[in-house]
């Protein structure tokens, strides 16, 4: 993001809206440069347009951020949830902080099991891939021989804390798991100094019964 759409941005938070003439005359640029940015922050789902009428004439346009917005400030998530696992790791067993995890990634898959509800495999990934983004994930699956499927996490919004506390790997591979009805496994972690995190994806084979 440009040093002019962080001040907008910066701006509306601080004042709570604003139009165009007001960003123009507080940034010193001109209403047409103002505009120009303007147009980029709504086309990002960054920014909310309210008309406000003043008297007779046409209303006014003003704009206020949207709850989007406020992910493009510094936040102090982190270094919060640092010190959180720091104290689990201090009260809990490594066991049963990675239990505690499984269970996080079981319950996040069953808020979605009604739109992966009877799909194939691979339209399951897709969706998966689709819900995580919203999270802040970015992936892109690949089709292999059979049945099978490799997908490629290229950006993970837990990389920082991760690094410092492996166990929050075990959320993602066990939303996999549960949410795909699939046999998962990782081949490659950023945590282990791999550039990207992938997965190795294919059908759950069904047991075997002895006779």
């Amino acid at each position: 993001m440009t040093d002019t759409r962080q001040e907008i941005l910066q701006y509306l938070r601080e004042q709570g809206a604003a139009d165009i003439n007001e960003l123009a005359e507080t940034l010193k640029l001109s209403p047409v440069t103002i505009h120009y940015h303007i147009n980029v922050l709504q086309r990002d789902g960054l920014l909310e347009t309210q008309h406000v009428r003043q008297g007779v004439g046409r209303p006014r346009n003003v704009f206020t951020l949207r709850d989007s917005a406020f992910e493009k400030f510094p936040q102090g998530y982190h270094r919060l949830s640092d010190r959180l696992l720091e104290m689990l790791k201090s009260r809990l067993s490594e066991a049963d902080i990675q239990a505690l995890f499984e269970r996080i990634g079981d319950e996040i898959a069953a808020e979605h099991a009604a739109d992966l509800q009877g799909k194939p495999l691979e339209e399951k990934i897709a969706t998966l891939i689709a819900l995580l983004g919203e999270e802040g994930f970015m992936a892109r699956l690949e089709k292999m021989d059979g049945d099978q499927f490799v997908l490629t996490q290229v950006s993970c919004p837990y990389q920082y804390v991760a690094t410092r506390h492996p166990v929050v790997c075990e959320l993602d591979l066990q939303l996999m798991n549960t949410a795909l009805g699939a046999d998962v496994k990782r081949d490659t972690c950023v945590v282990n100094g791999d550039s990207v995190c992938t997965f190795h994806i294919q059908s759950a084979q069904p047991i075997a019964l002895r006779p």
